[in-house]
């Protein structure tokens, strides 16, 4: 017999960008950080870290960062449900409510695959709904597979593209089940879903320190949603799913949101110039509405680039699947990093 249960033996685990070890000299694109530092104000809470936090437990509410969420984005302080990264609250929805072939998930494809992680471990079913080549969300489709829960990423990865806000508004209006939609990477965007949850009680929105606010190492993630969409949420949650620690220096960060802008701002004008390098070498590249772009090499060859750069100590995400084996996903580094990255190509296309 095996130690786990059968879906679990039948899955394939997420598999996570690489990480290089600290120290090491790396340029890293290929995961999506922030180039820049995480604002002063998180910093100086870690510098002025006192004992007492880490002796009691947590807030098992963190309420102090939602009450900091709920000044900068003007939402209700009870509509906020927090996560260890917006990752926790991802499989906190699918625990909750997706199980076996009656409550499927549902998400058009290609995208972030660890809702696929997921729900396989639950386990759902899962309904992969092909985008078409335009990126244009197949409303009809989605709501066909009638989901329990359907994710919309928008930015959406690796694509870099975001469903317009009637598309989703469609959406929720027609689907029975929940919709969630994972703006992980709304702080390069130039709109957001977040006015869907006033209207519909089926619809959550997630959200990130990872990325506009350069945290990814601290893992704090948040979503907004009607109170009785997050009252079954509670239920299934750990209780101190998110450290002290975190709280404190997550509030500090969604509080200075003057210096989240101005990062988040120098990235799009350096997306915009990665794009056009990207283009000048022969590059197709994707518009992109994340802190990143899809780009796919003149000759296809996207696998033997990634190793190319890899040898040359710049990671980017090359995904070895159906649709994406052609294409190299670049993380938008600082103006420095790029460049590096434009010269490194125009050595390999030689």
């Amino acid at each position: 017999m095996s130690y786990f249960r059968p879906a679990i033996d039948a899955m394939t685990g997420y598999v996570p960008g690489e990480q290089p070890k600290p120290g090491t000299k790396i340029i890293k694109l290929n995961t999506n950080e922030n180039p820049y530092p995480p604002s002063p104000d998180a910093v100086n809470i870690l510098r002025n870290l006192d004992s007492e936090w880490l002796r009691r437990y947590p807030d098992p509410f963190a309420r102090e960062f939602c009450a900091a969420v709920s000044e900068a984005l003007g939402v209700p302080a009870d509509w906020i449900i927090v996560g260890n990264g917006s990752d926790d609250v991802l499989n906190v929805l699918v625990r909750a409510c997706a199980e076996g072939r009656d409550r499927k998930v549902v998400y058009p494809m290609p995208t972030y695959v660890l809702y696929r992680t997921l729900a396989a471990m639950q386990p759902a079913e899962v309904v992969e709904v092909p985008y078409p080549q335009d990126f244009t969300l197949p409303i009809d489709e989605l709501v066909a597979a009638n989901g329990a829960i359907t994710f919309i990423a928008s930015p959406n990865s690796p694509s870099g593209h975001s469903v317009p806000l009637d598309d989703l508004r469609t959406l929720a209006q027609r689907v029975a089940g929940i919709v969630a939609i994972d703006e992980a990477y709304v702080d390069f965007a130039e709109s957001s879903a977040l006015p869907l949850v006033q209207e519909f009680e089926n619809v959550i929105v997630l959200r990130t320190l990872s990325k506009g606010y350069s945290l990814a190492g601290l893992r704090m993630g948040f979503a907004v949603a009607h109170p009785k969409l997050l009252a079954g949420l509670f239920k299934v949650k750990d209780s101190y799913n998110i450290d002290a620690i975190a709280t404190l220096v997550g509030a500090a960060a969604m509080r200075d949101q003057a210096y989240k802008n101005a990062c988040a701002e120098k990235v799009k004008i350096s997306r915009a110039k990665l794009t056009v390098d990207l283009k000048n070498l022969g590059f197709t590249v994707l518009d992109s509405q994340g802190n990143f772009v899809l780009a796919t090499p003149p000759e296809g060859n996207a696998e033997q680039l990634y190793l190319g750069l890899k040898e040359r100590g710049i990671l980017v995400r090359y995904f070895k699947q159906p649709g994406l084996d052609n294409k190299l996903r670049i993380s938008v580094g600082t103006d420095e990093q790029n460049q590096t990255l434009i010269e490194a190509l125009v050595s390999l296309l030689k």
